[in-house]
């Protein structure tokens, strides 16, 4: 039976353009985005999570500059230190130099006071940023990521302690050769002094190493997490290329079809003539 009131066929027709339409619209906006999931009425629990790692990266992220800047203050120190231990052996070698006979001590004596002086200028030039790690012991906490284990947040640290050097050359400085009364005694102070420089410079390269190996671990965990999100987001060009194609032919289609069952009433009008 046909109807002039009601067209069953363009209303089938019809829906089945804007179901084409709606699909059309969705995959041109994958498209254009380059990506399937955008907001939470895609999917929400894959928006929720995703959403969490992108924060969760951008903190690592962040985390990780920071830590450059510790690095460096660390490398700044070690270098210092390194300067001072080796200035003290060369320290110690002049003391020892010094128990041979027939010395003018005083131009010994001289060549300690150089050194000393050295030491103290290594020691107030190894500053980074205003921070200097060889001038006491002070204890130093770095933020090194974050944690969400058992569902809660918090934040994971390493710690270490700045070096006194300055206590060292102090050491060193009360050696007077023109004075002394036991150079043997002397030179086991340059020692043992020269052997603490020694393990000062040796834990602050523990730590730069730490931070370093921290920083490594921060550069892959951001990409897993970076990969992690864009699997669960990321549009499939190729299969979003294809259905939007797929899409494009029904839509004609479906025009055609519904220009066809739109002729109907035309077909009955004909009756008439």
């Amino acid at each position: 039976m046909s109807s002039i009131l009601t067209n069953s066929s363009a209303m089938v027709a019809l829906a089945t353009l804007n179901d084409v339409n709606r699909g059309l619209t969705e995959t041109q906006n994958r498209v254009s985005s380059g990506l399937k999931i955008s907001s939470g009425k895609d999917n929400a629990a894959y928006f929720a999570i995703s959403m969490t790692m992108k924060g969760d990266s951008g903190m690592f992220q962040a985390i990780n500059e920071g830590l450059t800047t510790t690095k460096n203050s660390i490398a700044t120190g070690r270098l210092g230190a390194e300067t001072v231990a080796d200035l003290a052996d060369q320290f110690s070698e002049r003391v020892a130099f010094a128990q041979g006979s027939g010395l003018d001590l005083n131009d010994v004596q001289n060549e300690l006071d150089g050194f000393i002086d050295r030491m103290n200028a290594a020691i107030s030039q190894s500053t980074f940023n205003g921070s200097n790690l060889i001038d006491s012991t002070d204890p130093v906490t770095v933020v090194t990521g974050i944690s969400r284990a058992s569902g809660s947040f918090a934040t994971t640290t390493v710690s270490f302690n700045e070096v006194d050097l300055g206590a060292i050359v102090t050491a060193l400085d009360a050696i007077d050769l023109t004075t002394s009364t036991d150079i043997a005694a002397d030179l086991a102070t340059a020692e043992g002094q020269y052997a603490a420089a020694v393990t000062a410079a040796t834990d602050l390269g523990v730590a730069e190493q730490t931070i370093e190996g921290q920083q490594q671990f921060l550069d892959s965990l951001i990409d897993t997490l970076d990969s992690g999100v864009g699997a669960m987001v990321d549009a499939d060009m190729e299969e979003e290329a294809a259905r939007l194609q797929a899409f494009q032919v029904q839509q004609q289609l479906a025009v055609q079809s519904l220009s066809i069952a739109n002729q109907s009433p035309q077909n009955i009008l004909s009756l008439f003539r």
